[in-house]
């Protein structure tokens, strides 16, 4: 997912970025599409450039911020859903630091892609485990909400926060691992063979791990909380869950339209025409991997959309970097709770 580049030779004067993650032609539909001797250019110009910086001068500080405001909540009120609305926004503030700062601007837009071939492999190992272990958290935060809201009292008996805590420890583990195979992600802007099976392997991994098997899950899921509250409904009983049940279909249907034009755009260039010979996919793999970087930083506003304990600790936050040294002095609004609170559910306290 790095910008990529090179001066292309005969082409117009044109600002030439980089390209995340392009690969040769398919060996198998090459035949249907003349060859060229030029690559096609990038006629978003600087637009990544100026996007990436004001994602990473942006996104990064408000990722800090729903760190820590989720470090407080979870500490205390101890529930496995805002652990791992932690670990979800840490796998964001890497992929943010990991891609969008080391891939797309250091290496492509700073040094112009003049990093050693085993350096650039590496980071593709990092780039992945990031991706995997963001994904995989919002996978393991949705079977959370649905044991919760469908099957509470299970939920109650079974959650603990040594057990979240291990949960996210082995996501964590299994994304480091699933990200080492990608060391072998075919670069087409620097490797001059064609797509082995390998390639095509790793593409199809890529798509199966980050999108097609955790929007399973996701619509799995979602469909059973809907069918469990219109149940609930028709029966007369109000139970509290509607912020919880929004808030996960709200993260869920964010993530399946961000990633899904990247999805899409991939399998066109492994299968249909690759980047480097169609100007117009060139462009659409820029987009797309701009519109799924845009999922590392909009949950927040989902937070503060969702949950007025989210806000009320937001702005806690806020006045205590503001004001130090008051103490006793708490912004209007801020909910303060005791400190030796059991680890049962307060009734607002859900996001």
């Amino acid at each position: 997912m790095r910008l990529e580049g090179q001066e292309a030779a005969g082409q117009p004067q044109v600002t030439m970025l980089p390209t995340p993650n392009g690969s040769g032609p398919s060996q198998e539909f090459g035949g249907h599409w003349p060859e060229t001797p030029e690559r096609s250019p990038c006629v978003a110009g600087v637009i990544p450039v100026f996007y990436y910086s004001v994602l990473l001068v942006l996104g990064l500080p408000v990722n800090l911020l729903t760190a820590v405001a989720l470090a407080r909540l979870a500490a205390r009120t101890r529930k496995p859903s805002y652990y791992y609305l932690l670990a979800l926004t840490a796998s964001n503030i890497v992929t943010q630091v990991v891609i969008v700062f080391v891939g797309f601007l250091l290496q492509g837009a700073v040094l112009a892609r003049q990093v050693p071939q085993a350096v650039v492999r590496t980071a593709n190992i990092l780039e992945f485990a990031a991706i995997h272990a963001s994904v995989w958290i919002a996978v393991l935060l949705t079977v959370d909400r649905y044991s919760a809201l469908c099957h509470p009292l299970h939920h109650r008996v079974a959650s603990s926060p040594g057990r979240t805590r291990r949960n996210i420890a082995i996501v964590l583990g299994a994304a480091l691992l699933t990200g080492i195979p990608f060391y072998w992600w075919l670069d087409v802007w620097r490797d001059a063979d064609p797509p082995s099976t390998l390639d095509e392997v790793l593409k199809w991994a890529h798509c199966l791990t980050v999108y097609f098997i955790p929007c399973g899950i996701f619509l799995v899921t979602s469909s059973a909380i809907i069918s469990r509250l219109r149940r609930r409904g028709r029966s007369g009983l109000q139970p509290r869950v509607g912020k919880s049940a929004a808030f996960l279909l709200g993260l869920t249907t964010l993530f399946t339209f961000l990633w899904a034009p990247r999805i899409f755009v991939m399998l066109y260039h492994l299968y249909v025409v690759p980047v480097h010979r169609d100007w117009r996919v060139h462009l659409a793999l820029d987009v797309a991997n701009m519109v799924a970087m845009l999922n590392t930083v909009v949950n927040f506003g989902l937070y503060c959309f969702v949950s007025k304990t989210f806000r009320a600790t937001i702005r806690e936050v806020v006045h205590d970097v503001h004001l130090p040294c008051v103490p006793g002095s708490r912004p209007e609004g801020t909910v303060v709770e005791p400190g030796l609170k059991p680890p049962g559910l307060p009734e607002r306290a859900e996001l």
